[in-house]
């Protein structure tokens, strides 16, 4: 296996080789501040160049970005260099799920919740307008407490992908997981495409083998434009009812992820019991600053928060570079997309902030869940259109008279954040605000004067 020992960009040492594609290799490495473990995919920029291959890259951080959930491998952050671009992402240390189904079928009941995990990862993308159409027992990984994590977005489209029909046209995936509609080379409905692959998954978990298996590709084709398949003698009535739901030839008839959810076996499992219903809602952040605790007092803060540090972490000269639409890639990338971030500078002190912050979320009817390293955790009251809506805000400090304010989502609906935010966030710190992120190279040149002043001092 290659190895590699160094340090990427002053924040990652790279380690062993994880695997590695036509264009890119994944290495496990390491956080040389936080020690987290994450993999970090590098990509040859010439060759995606000259393989046209550049908007299947862009594509693929617009969709990570947008689907942040405990189900689906996080990513961190994007990074690059004149001939590579990096892709920090959250290290599934327990590996592809289909290597612990090529030993055999799994039990029921341990196929039974990495269903319900996979159903739970797919339905947010659908709702966030992603549609996987790759969906495979090779693209779900397995993180070190066995939950699922689904991964691959490459070949994944996003709902403005569709034509005038509504529907998405370009044949893609496995052929042994791809949907009937998808091989008929007509236009297809993205999330029933999925639907389809999430039941071969399912028959894979619960007989170790694939339903459409044929040495012949266009025998197996047949095959899946027909459905026909055979469960194993093991399979119960109730998989077997969801299965031939799943697997409907007819994508218009074909079950929907909210009817799946309903079902018997979903809902009570194997033996018949009531699960609760797993967290569909978005992990929280993982910061890369310190835990070091340092007290503080404002009446504003609950005592839960006033508890933990508010102590904002140091901003060097690349990260402020790094904001620039120059080299900073995942904006340059979500010129399309809804983007859930604002960033902002301030004159004032970091208390002083910290003070506003937490007048507007009194006002706002907001808890502060956790404060630590800078790190604010907004959570309103009651649940939105997806659940709780959370908002982070981490302050940096560029120099003792300048700080960086991220606000972001982490959670909730996105048209919820963007509304609160343009409406009540934003006017509310017009006083404490020197300039928001809108104009990213006029901010970018304040920043740099900046540190420039500080360094001749």
């Amino acid at each position: 296996m290659e190895n590699t020992s160094n340090i990427l960009m002053q924040k990652y040492e790279l380690g062993r080789l994880l695997g590695q594609g036509t264009f890119a290799k994944v290495y496990y490495a390491r956080g040389t501040i936080t020690n987290q473990s994450v993999a970090i995919k590098v990509i040859d920029k010439d060759k995606v160049i000259k393989t046209g291959q550049a908007d299947h890259i862009i594509r693929e951080i617009s969709v990570m970005r947008l689907v942040k959930h405990p189900n689906v491998i996080e990513l961190f952050e994007v990074m690059a260099t004149k001939s590579k671009i990096y892709f920090v992402m959250e290290y599934a240390k327990g590996g592809e799920l289909f290597k612990k189904v090529a030993k055999g079928k799994l039990k029921e009941d341990v196929a039974h919740r990495y269903f319900r995990q996979l159903m739970n990862a797919v339905d947010f993308c659908h709702t966030r307008g992603v549609y996987h159409r790759d969906i495979k027992p090779e693209n779900i990984l397995l993180d070190e407490n066995d939950n699922l994590k689904v991964s691959d977005f490459g070949l994944s489209a996003l709902a403005e992908s569709k034509r005038q029909d509504g529907l998405l046209h370009t044949t893609c995936g496995t052929p042994a997981y791809v949907a009937p509609e998808v091989i008929k080379r007509k236009g297809y409905d993205g999330a029933k495409a999925d639907i389809w692959s999430c039941g071969v998954v399912l028959f894979v978990l619960l007989a170790g083998y694939i339903p459409f298996q044929d040495p012949n590709l266009m025998e197996m084709y047949r095959r899946i434009s027909k459905a026909e398949f055979r469960c194993p003698s093991w399979f119960s009535k109730r998989v077997r009812r969801l299965l031939s739901k799943m697997l409907d030839p007819n994508p218009d008839t074909r079950i929907s992820i909210d009817k799946i959810m309903q079902c018997s076996w979903f809902r009570k499992g194997p033996n018949g019991e009531q699960k609760t219903r797993e967290n569909r809602s978005i992990s929280p952040l993982v910061t890369n600053h310190s835990e070091q605790q340092c007290g503080y007092e404002s009446d504003d803060l609950p005592a839960e928060a006033r508890q933990e540090s508010v102590v904002p972490a140091s901003i060097n000269a690349f990260d402020i570079i790094s904001l620039s639409p120059r080299f900073n890639l995942c904006g340059f990338f979500e010129d399309n997309i809804q983007k859930r971030e604002a960033r902002f500078t301030s004159r004032q002190p970091a208390s002083v902030i910290i003070s506003r912050l937490g007048e507007i979320a009194k006002w706002l009817k907001l808890k502060i869940k956790k404060s630590t390293a800078g790190l604010l955790k907004l959570e309103s009251l009651q649940d939105g259109r997806k659940g709780v809506l959370s908002i982070d805000v981490e302050i940096f400090e560029v120099t003792p008279l300048l700080h960086l304010v991220e606000v972001k989502k982490s959670n909730g609906d996105t048209l919820e954040y963007e509304k609160i935010l343009k409406e009540d966030i934003r006017p509310a710190l017009k006083d404490i605000v020197w300039v928001w992120q809108g104009d990213q190279q006029e901010q970018l040149q304040q920043l740099e004067q900046q540190q420039q002043q500080q360094s001749e001092s």
